[in-house]
């Protein structure tokens, strides 16, 4: 089946999807929050085949969700970085991650935990209206574009 493109969508989502909606993607990015910044250390923490981890890493560069940095302890390589685009990411990986553990993992199951500063598992996160109140699925609707003419 040919893999369709959504670069181009009206749908915020699909292009979100489009760019960085593929499974090593985002698990590359989730490692590079976890400070992973190593071509090498991608791979061995992922398992992934080192051509598809090339052309992932490739693709983050291109959309500017990572930057080739040099490399922190002063040799010769280099190491990938967040940029800001890949920083603004951090709400997605944390509410796929919240999601997981309330649908994934039976009661009691060990998972990894995200903690703050404090050393405190991170709370909910919650959608806030313009008001500040909560707002879940219902509360909420599209407003689609125009169709466009061909």
């Amino acid at each position: 089946m040919k893999r369709v493109g959504f670069g181009k969508a009206d749908c915020p989502v699909a292009r979100a999807l489009d760019a960085i909606g593929d499974w090593w993607s985002l698990l590359i990015v989730r490692d590079a929050f976890d400070g992973l910044r190593r071509f090498g250390d991608f791979q061995k923490n992922l398992g992934i085949a080192k051509g598809m981890l090339t052309t992932r890493l490739r693709k983050l560069v291109e959309l500017d969700v990572l930057e080739l940095v040099a490399a922190s302890d002063g040799s010769a390589y280099q190491e990938y970085a967040l940029t800001k685009k890949g920083r603004d990411l951090f709400p997605i990986v944390v509410s796929l991650r919240q999601w997981g553990e309330a649908h994934l993992y039976a009661r009691g199951e060990t998972h990894s935990v995200l903690l703050d500063q404090a050393g405190q598992p991170v709370g909910q996160l919650v959608l806030p209206s313009k008001a500040g109140r909560p707002l879940i699925w219902s509360d909420t609707s599209v407003k689609k574009v125009a169709a466009r003419r061909r």
